[in-house]
């Protein structure tokens, strides 16, 4: 029974991990005062892009490279057109949904379903690993786990510790008290979405280059609309991102066990699961009848100009 329940958590960090990456870096953005709807679209080019690189040089290091890259990549055109241009965020965001969603099928037709060479593999901690539980459980992942027991405290560490950090949370609250301080209101924004994009292309390269080893059209499966509402659920906190990110990572995989032990059940039940809590939680974290004041930045989907200060 234990090394049941060791495998189900172990399990349900490299899922909760898969989609943490993105919700850390919307968190960023929206603090920015930027929201991205597209974050399944840019999920999917890093999936893509990881897979076809790894793919075609058996490369890791290059492969993340990539990812980076195209996640960066997009994110400047967003940016682009949501900072520069003062586009509608919303639909900018779904144009990039779309799009990412149409192009990453499109560049992947050839390898679909096909296996890779190399994918990040288990790395046993030395000593860590051999605690009982614990060490099975937390310290014989991959690579891309481990980065992000880094990621979420520094993220926290910085928002919430550090003068850019400070900076960043007016950013999304009064950009025009930054800019009368002198501080670059358009290119903080343009860091932020860079970013922001960059680590959501690393969530899909997650399920495509350690999750599994091949690429699958819309594999993703929803994944970048639950880091989404991390966001709100979290209250724009990476440590409430981290939790909830391994919420839904336990419920989806006891959803995926529990095909084994009750077979009669449909199996388009126990996708659903992961959705259903998103919704709950999404009621009980941001429903008006909580009479709490959101965490929501002011400025949040809205443009900056300026002239018009």
């Amino acid at each position: 029974m234990t090394a049941f329940i060791t495998s189900i958590c172990a399990a349900a960090i490299v899922y909760a991990v898969s989609i943490l990456y993105a919700a850390i870096g919307e968190i960023f953005s929206q603090r920015a005062g930027i929201m991205n709807l597209g974050i399944e679209g840019i999920m999917l080019m890093g999936a893509v892009s990881g897979f076809l690189t790894v793919y075609n040089t058996n490369n890791l290091v290059l492969a993340f490279l990539a990812v980076i890259l195209v996640g960066a990549v997009l994110g400047l055109v967003f940016a682009f057109l949501t900072v520069t241009l003062g586009a509608d965020q919303t639909v900018c965001g779904m144009a990039f949904l779309i799009f990412g969603s149409g192009l990453s099928g499109f560049i992947g037709k050839n390898v679909t379903g096909i296996a890779s060479a190399v994918k990040f593999e288990k790395i046993n901690i030395p000593f860590l690993s051999d605690i009982p539980v614990v060490g099975d459980i937390f310290f014989k992942q991959d690579l891309l786990v481990y980065l992000m027991y880094l990621i979420v405290p520094l993220s926290i560490f910085y928002i919430y510790r550090t003068r850019p950090g400070m900076i960043l949370r007016a950013l999304g609250e009064n950009p025009a008290a930054l800019d009368a301080a002198g501080i670059n209101v358009f290119a903080l924004r343009y860091a932020y979405v860079i970013f922001g994009c960059a680590m959501t292309a690393i969530s899909g390269a997650c399920i495509s280059l350690s999750y599994t080893n091949f690429w699958n059209e819309g594999m993703t499966g929803g994944k970048g609309w639950i880091a989404f509402s991390l966001v709100a659920f979290s209250g724009w906190n990476p440590a409430g991102a981290a939790l909830g990110a391994l919420l839904f990572g336990a419920i989806s995989i006891i959803g995926i066990n529990m095909q084994i032990y009750l077979p009669g059940i449909p199996s388009q039940f126990y996708s659903m699961l992961p959705y259903i809590a998103t919704v709950v939680a999404l009621i009980i974290s941001t429903g008006s009848f909580r009479r709490k004041h959101t965490e929501e930045p002011a400025a949040l989907c809205q443009k900056y100009d300026r002239e018009a200060r």
